[in-house]
C-alpha cells in the first residue's frame, strides 16, 4: 500500500517522504499540541540570584554621592566614586544591618534588607567628608518605587562605608561597576521587582 501510494505520487510529481512505522504526523499546517507541563520564562530574563556578592578590592576613590532610578524590571542605586581604582564590596542580605566599628544596627523599614559594604570611603585624606547627605537614614529618596523602601547611609569606618538597603522582600539582585569620565566609576546595584 505504501509502496503504491508513493509510486503514485512520484507519478503525479508529488514528493512524499517515507514515514516510520510507530511515529505520529502531524498534518501539514496543524499546530502541535503543547507540551503538558510549560516552563516558566524567567521575569524580564533576569538570571541573577540573591546570594552575597562581593569582590575584594579597596578603592583609591572616595564616594561622593547615591542616587537611585526606577526601571521596568528593577530598581537602581547608585554609588558614584571620584577618580580612582573601581570599589570593591560586600553586598548581601542580612536580618540587621549593622554599623562597621560599632555594629550598632541600622534601622530600616521593608520586608528584607541588603547590607552594603563598599571599600571606599566618604572622607577625604584629611577625614572632611565628600559625601554627606542631610538625611543620612534617608540618603535617597525611594517613595513609590517597586522595591525599594528605604535606602540609608551608615557611614566609614576604617574605609569601608555602610549603606542599609530596605526591599519589600528577598528578590534577585545584581552588583557591577560602570566607568565614568576623568577616571571616575559607579558601583550600581540592581534588585529586581520579582523573582
Amino acid at each position: 500500500m505504501r509502496t503504491r501510494t508513493m509510486v503514485a505520487a512520484v507519478a503525479l510529481g508529488v514528493a512524499v517522504a517515507p514515514v516510520a512505522v510507530g511515529v505520529a504526523v502531524v498534518p501539514a499546517g496543524a499546530a502541535a499540541a503543547a507540551p503538558s507541563v510549560a516552563a516558566a520564562a524567567p521575569y524580564c530574563g533576569i538570571t541573577w540570584g540573591s546570594n552575597l556578592e562581593q569582590v575584594p578590592e579597596y578603592s583609591t576613590g572616595v564616594i561622593t554621592n547615591l542616587r537611585s532610578g526606577r526601571h521596568d524590571c528593577w530598581d537602581r542605586l547608585v554609588i558614584d566614586l571620584g577618580p580612582g581604582t573601581p570599589a570593591g564590596y560586600h553586598v548581601g542580605y542580612t536580618p540587621v544591618v549593622t554599623q562597621d566599628g560599632s555594629g550598632d544596627p541600622v534601622p530600616l523599614a521593608g520586608g528584607a534588607f541588603l547590607q552594603v559594604n563598599v571599600l571606599a570611603p566618604g572622607h577625604d585624606q584629611d577625614y572632611d567628608p565628600t559625601y554627606d547627605p542631610a538625611d543620612p537614614a534617608h540618603a535617597v529618596n525611594v517613595a513609590g518605587y517597586s522595591t525599594f523602601r528605604q535606602v540609608a547611609w551608615a557611614g566609614t569606618f576604617e574605609a569601608v562605608s555602610t549603606i542599609g538597603l530596605g526591599v519589600r522582600a528577598r528578590l534577585p539582585f545584581r552588583v557591577f561597576t560602570l566607568y565614568g569620565p576623568e577616571g571616575t566609576t559607579r558601583l550600581v546595584i540592581d534588585v529586581a521587582h520579582r523573582w
